[in-house]
């Protein structure tokens, strides 16, 4: 496969995506023949930066493949630790070109105008003699058990909410709410009153809250979540970007809490239950969610939306409709990656039906051991192999625990297995380092509330 002049080979091919190109596979065959020196720097919140030196071709015959390269390694390091500021040394045109594409009406423009809201500061990209050098503020949170605990976890479809008291779970309740339709914040703001309050009732007193939610959180702010998506932007500064911690207040007063994004729960959880650090959970619903505890048990404040992180250089990719871009996650580890693969596999969906309707529709056809589902499920499992091995080089992580329905019955299976195949045989390195697992019974019994419960230190 070409893309660019840039030739890649692979042993294992999606076989209902036959063009499929993994990004960190072009992208190593691409530095191989580079030899200018660039450096790309991302600023976030507090200071803290991501860095990267790499090479570009810098040569006019190969710009448009150096131009490529760039614009994903600067959305990869945006989406995976987010930024609204990028510093680019060595190279005065792939600055220049970097300016053209994230701007108003640019390329990027929604990566552009996204990272601007999230974090509250005009996005640029500046010129510079030297980058700065990598600033990370991992802290440590989470595996706290004692005392009197709240843990509240907030979905699109249910809330739950647990009370904890020393570690033991003493009541849970899960309650249908609707929180991406309703355009009132007051809806959103009484139903986590409620859920507190229910829990609140089974304790003595409240010594903590932890909250997981869906979103982009600073500072435990919400600067973005899927849930308030019906909120006016006139009303969001001042409904939502507090309302955890106005509930919280509201409801228990001076009491200490933490609210974070619900992929770092996830993967906290996973620590939990192995007893280990170095966790990167993927959940495959909806989208894609991800998050991250380090090797020494911390959260890294990074944003860990690989659901935008690029995995595919082919041309033809599936472009997003959120976003507007192609070949990013979203579109391979979702129901929408097998919603995608499901027609070119030969199976008829109805149109008229939910995504989640649809996913449901070819889960059981692969219960039924139908070799039209298996053929998208193993192409989901290649795509998987292949990106956990780019995943693996950005994170370094030890376990991989894949969540989701995506991941559940047969389907599942089949994808585990196959991913598991394409790393041994084409990333022995990371094979050997890092292990792809499914959640066990340890990890369905600590759960998303009761980890979310254990985020804040009591006093």
């Amino acid at each position: 496969m070409n893309r660019f002049g840039i030739n890649v080979e692979l042993k294992h091919i999606p076989p209902l995506d036959p063009e499929f190109i993994p990004l960190m596979r072009f992208n190593h065959a691409f530095l191989s023949g580079a030899k200018k020196p660039v450096g790309i720097a991302v600023e976030r919140a507090d200071g803290q930066m991501a860095s990267c030196h790499t090479f570009i071709h810098g040569t006019p015959e190969m710009a448009e493949a150096d131009h490529y390269y760039i614009e994903r390694l600067v959305k990869t390091l945006l989406w995976m630790k987010g930024g609204f500021k990028v510093y680019v040394s060595g190279d005065e045109g792939t600055c220049e070109y970097l300016k053209s594409v994230y701007c108003a009406k640019g390329q990027q423009e929604f990566d552009w105008d996204y990272m601007a809201g999230v974090f509250e500061h005009p996005f640029e990209v500046v010129l510079v003699d030297e980058i700065p050098e990598a600033k990370d503020a991992p802290k440590a949170i989470g595996g706290h058990l004692g005392g009197c605990r709240i843990g509240f976890d907030a979905g699109g479809s249910d809330r739950k909410v647990s009370a904890v008291i020393d570690g033991e779970t003493v009541y849970s309740e899960e309650v249908v709410w609707f929180p991406k339709i309703n355009s009132d914040p007051d809806y959103h703001y009484d139903g986590i009153v409620a859920a507190l309050k229910s829990a609140a009732e089974h304790m003595p007193r409240v010594d903590a809250v932890g909250v997981s939610s869906a979103g982009v959180f600073i500072n435990n702010r919400t600067m973005n979540a899927s849930l308030f998506l019906q909120v006016p932007k006139e009303i969001y500064d001042e409904k939502v970007k507090d309302i955890y911690i106005r509930a919280i207040h509201d409801t228990f007063g001076d009491v200490p809490y933490c609210v974070i994004n619900d992929g770092d729960v996830s993967a906290l959880a996973g620590a939990m239950s192995l007893n280990d650090n170095s966790v990167l959970g993927i959940a495959m619903g909806t989208s894609e969610a991800v998050g991250y505890v380090d090797e020494e048990g911390r959260i890294t404040g990074w944003l860990n939306e690989l659901a935008f992180v690029p995995v595919d250089a082919q041309e033809g990719a599936m472009r997003d409709e959120w976003s507007g871009d192609i070949g990013c996650g979203v579109k391979y580890f979702s129901q929408d990656g097998v919603i995608k693969l499901a027609p070119r596999a030969g199976i008829e969906l109805d149109e008229s039906a939910s995504p989640a309707e649809k996913l449901k529709a070819v889960q059981k056809l692969m219960a039924e051991d139908d070799p039209r589902a298996a053929k998208v499920y193993e192409s989901i499992g290649v795509y998987l192999g292949h990106t956990l091995a780019y995943y693996f080089e950005l994170y370094g992580c030890r376990h991989v625990l894949l969540l989701g329905r995506v991941m559940s019955g047969k389907g599942g299976d089949l994808i585990l297995d196959t991913a598991k195949k394409v790393l041994a045989e084409e990333y022995p390195d990371a094979a050997a380092k890092m292990v792809p697992e499914l959640p066990d019974e340890k990890f369905r019994r600590v759960g998303q509330s009761m980890a979310a419960a254990s985020l804040p230190e009591s006093k």
